[in-house]
């Protein structure tokens, strides 16, 4: 895979950014692009760039990107909120149209985890995009805090958001917490959590507690019906971190033409290179994104 680093700006913060070309990429062409797009926390250099080390075989050039606020991006740092990202989503989206060796009538989005309702926010309102793929994600997010949670756990998170709401106005301040003060970590996926992702540089910074306001906000089924590309959903049947119940409701919402596949795992237990679940998966979007081509 030929890798070329590059930035772009959303909102006029400075995000880093990497084109990722396939080895046998000819000077001059212009090929198909897919942008993974990273979920909750994630960076360029884990999952989005899994996926373009995988997808530049099949070849499609692939764009990876930090969110801002990550990293050394520009913005508050650890400052996470859905629908500013969807808005780094579409600025990512139009810097890759601007690019020589991308064909900007053939550019697809993947999102996984939380990415995945972000990416359906992006094409409800986003017409240059011709497919695109949610993966192991919620769509509504209080829905699924109300799912993964206890009534009594939910009750409370929505009474700390609420003070937290009124502090902020009041006092302009924000306060950080460790990541998951509200995004709850099943067991399985905790282990990957601990054992792979915090490796990677970066990862695991504090997180404003306007996270709770921003998930409990955040709905990209209410406008579903006006997505009108191919959208291919896939979910892990063991998934007890996002549950696999969230992208059924969410499918069964899609007007036009759409794929549901069942991916045998749990959330991130299979997201490796080499791993069998992995390729199939692998083939499955690259038969789906096979009209781009």
């Amino acid at each position: 895979m030929i890798t070329k680093e590059t930035f772009f700006y959303s909102n006029g913060y400075r995000l880093a950014a990497k084109l990722y070309l396939p080895d046998h990429y000819v000077q001059g062409e212009k090929l198909p692009c897919i942008i993974p797009n990273s979920g909750y926390m994630g960076l360029n250099n884990i999952y989005p760039a899994l996926f373009s080390r995988a997808l530049t075989k099949c070849g499609y050039a692939c764009f990876g990107f930090d969110y801002r606020g990550f990293l050394e991006n520009e913005g508050p740092a650890g400052v996470c909120k859905l629908d500013e990202q969807v808005e780094d989503i579409r600025n990512a989206i139009t810097y890759v149209g601007t690019l020589p060796e991308v064909d900007a009538d053939k550019i697809g989005l993947i999102g996984w985890g939380m990415a995945a309702g972000l990416v359906a926010k992006v094409v409800e309102q986003d017409k240059r995009v011709k497919a695109a793929a949610g993966l192991n994600g919620f769509y509504c997010g209080s829905r699924w805090l109300s799912r993964v949670c206890t009534y009594a756990d939910f009750v409370s998170i929505c009474k700390e958001v609420e003070e937290e709401k009124l502090r902020f106005v009041k006092e302009g301040t924000r306060k950080f917490s460790n990541p998951f003060h509200f995004y709850p970590l099943d067991p399985a996926t905790n282990t990957v959590v601990q054992d792979n992702l915090y490796t990677v540089e970066g990862y695991g910074q504090e997180i404003s507690l306007e996270l709770g306001q921003s998930i409990l906000e955040f709905d990209a089924e209410k406008n579903s019906g006006d997505i009108q590309i191919p959208f291919f959903v896939g979910h892990g049947v063991d998934n007890l971190l996002h549950p696999i119940s969230e992208s059924e409701d969410f499918y069964r919402t899609l007007p036009g033409e759409k794929k549901f596949y069942a991916i045998p795992g749990k959330h991130n237990d299979f997201m490796f290179d080499e791993h069998p679940v992995f390729l199939q998966l692998i083939e499955q979007l690259d038969q789906f994104f096979a009209a781009l081509r």
